[in-house]
């Protein structure tokens, strides 16, 4: 079993920055994809940048390409998400998850992931 915590969220201006932190615990050793999504009410759960597989690959969703940066230290069992440029519709509640199944890219599908942590709220204001 995997558990994951996130933190760094906050209420920010418009064109600041946060980093997201993810602390995972349990069996870490046996993931494969890690990434970040955002919800906001009423909305479908989205991702916003993935890391893993096999091909070790990092991607990017609209809107998060060019703006945000996710890293991973395997070492802390940590994984990070360095927002810039925060626009009001950044405004969302934050998720870290992860799954054990080896594929050669991670993938944007929710059903894939198994591990979710409770959310982080990020509030962007004009």
């Amino acid at each position: 079993q995997v558990q994951l915590v996130e933190s760094g969220g906050d209420s920010v201006q418009a064109g600041g920055s946060l980093r997201l932190s993810c602390t995972a615990s349990g069996y870490t050793d046996g993931l494969r994809c890690m990434g970040w999504w955002r919800q906001v009410p009423g909305k479908e759960r989205e991702a916003v940048a993935l890391v893993g597989g096999t091909s070790s690959k990092t991607r990017y969703f609209e809107p998060a390409e060019g703006r945000f940066t996710i890293s991973q230290d395997k070492s802390k069992n940590m994984l990070y998400l360095q927002m810039n440029g925060l626009k009001p519709e950044d405004t969302a509640m934050y998720y870290c998850a992860a799954d054990e199944e080896l594929r050669f890219a991670c993938g944007p599908f929710r059903d894939e992931y198994k591990y979710w942590g409770q959310g982080a709220q990020v509030t962007v204001s004009s």
